[in-house]
Formats: C-alpha cells, structure tokens, sequence
C-alpha cells in the first residue's frame, strides 16, 4: 500500500497538503497504447445544457479498458505492471496472457508483478483469481462482484472496497454477500467475481490542500445556497446569516434533498436484500 507523503508548509497551499508516494507501488508510468481509448470532457453538459454543475476543465485523460466480465476462462496470465488509473480510485494491474493477449484489471490488495492470475470454476482461491460465487468458500473477501452473469462486475469496485461471502442460501441458487455498506443481500451463484479486496486503500486519507487540485480533476466551485439570492436558491436571501425557512433542504429547483429516500417502493430487487444497510447500522 502507498503510504501517505507529507510536505512542509512553504506556502499556505502547501500546508496540510498529502499526496500518495506512488513510487512504492507503481512500476509502469506509460500505459498499454492498444489498452487506451480518447475519453471526452462534457463539462456536464447534454445537448448544450448543464445537466450535472460543478463540472467542467480539468487534466487531459485518456480512458483505459479494464476487464470487469474476467471471461478468460481457464487461461493463465502473468501480472506485467501495476499502473495508476487517472479515471478510477484504484489502480490496475497489466495482464500479459499466454496466447499473447493483454488487458488490464483492478489491482487487489497483495497483487504483484510476476504473480500468475486465472479466471474460471477450477482456479485457485489466490488473490486475482476470478471465479463464481457458488465456487468461493465462506468467509472469503471479494470484489468486482457480477449481479447479472455475463454483465461484467458491478459492485466493490473502488479503492480499498470488499464484500464477504456468508454461504449459500436455502435453494443453493444464490450466494449471500454481505457488502462494504452493511448490506447483506443475494447474488445469483453463477455471477462471477474477484478473490481479495481493491488495493490503493489510502486513497480516501489524501487531503487536497488546495483548490486548485479539484480543478485539475476537473471539478468546479460548488457555492452554498445560502449565499445565493431568492431568484437563484430556496435558501436564498435574508438580511445576515438566515435559516432556510423550509421544513427539508431544497435544491435549487425547490425538490427536497438530503434524506429523502430516492428508491422505488416495488423495486424488484428488493425480495434479494436480506438486511439493508440502514438495518446494519442500527445494529452496530
């Protein structure tokens, strides 16, 4: 894990300011070029129209095709590098397989270069190996877990993220996983996922310093709407500091925010979730 480096204060945007020492992990710094896509700013904007605010500049990236689906089956490949990933928390391991082809993963905790992965009902329970979850033992860490066969892992995907296999359930059609939020929920056995947990874990401990780095990712003001005037804000105007004036916080088209539940009452996911994760937090 890259440990977190620190700075003396010789400016005020200096001062408190932590980057990660990716010396330590990252052993390649130019990507594979036939592993890279053009990647096109939107400035959170569709069809002219700013759709998500606080977007927009931002460094120049380029996407990098990860294999989430992990369909190699029963194909052994060796880890060549371990890159850092502009577009995702984590960072991912370059794959060099046996009949000559490359792709990149996500790169568990504990994978290195020279480590040998597959994917497949016979691979070994290692770090990196993909499998079904029918095939993985109780107790075991995983990430990069499938919810529809075949669709490519959806879930426990960024930096420092697992989940944790309880056992088969009742039918022994589905795998009980319990997941980073405390959920506890049921994924179909044949979904295929990811033996250990995202590496880069420290990436949450990173501490900006400066609003100038939330530029170059591409991320703009955002301004409170206490500040603004009634004609831009609900919570506008006021002589001096005022409270909102409203029963819930608004956005700024007058919708209640912060609390309200956003997911649909007939969901049809809903009979899978076993505990869900404002259960989890009762019971801590």
């Amino acid at each position: 894990m890259a440990e977190i480096k620190k700075y003396k204060p010789t400016s005020p945007g200096r001062r408190g300011m932590t980057t990660l020492n990716y010396k330590e992990v990252i052993t390649k710094t130019v990507p594979e070029k036939s592993l890279l896509e053009p990647k096109k700013k939107t400035g959170g904007r569709a069809n002219g129209t700013i759709s998500v605010r606080h977007k927009g500049g931002g460094a120049k990236q380029k996407y990098r095709v990860i294999d989430f689906r992990r369909n190699k089956l029963d194909i052994e490949g060796r880890v060549a590098s371990i890159e850092y990933d502009p577009n995702r928390t984590a960072n991912i391991a370059l794959i060099n397989y046996v009949d000559g082809e490359k792709r990149y993963i996500l790169a568990p905790k504990g994978l290195e270069v020279g480590m040998k992965v597959m994917s497949g009902e016979k691979s070994d329970i290692k770090v990196g190996n993909a499998l079904p979850l029918g095939k993985i033992p109780e107790g075991t860490f995983i990430h990069n877990i499938e919810i529809m066969p075949g669709r490519g892992g959806q879930i426990a995907r960024s930096a420092g993220a697992k989940a944790q296999i309880l056992g088969l359930d009742e039918t022994g059609r589905y795998v009980v996983v319990r997941l980073r939020s405390g959920e506890v929920r049921k994924i179909l056995s044949n979904c295929y996922a990811t033996i250990g947990e995202v590496g880069n874990s420290a990436h949450s401990l990173v501490n900006y310093g400066k609003a100038g780095r939330n530029r170059h990712r591409g991320i703009r003001p955002t301004v409170r709407g206490s500040v603004m005037n009634p004609n831009d804000h609900p919570h506008g105007g006021g002589e001096g500091k005022q409270p909102i004036g409203h029963d819930a916080p608004r956005s700024p088209w007058g919708w209640k925010t912060l609390g309200v539940k956003t997911r649909k009452g007939s969901k049809p996911s809903d009979k899978l979730i076993v505990r869900d994760r404002h259960q989890a937090k009762k019971n801590r």
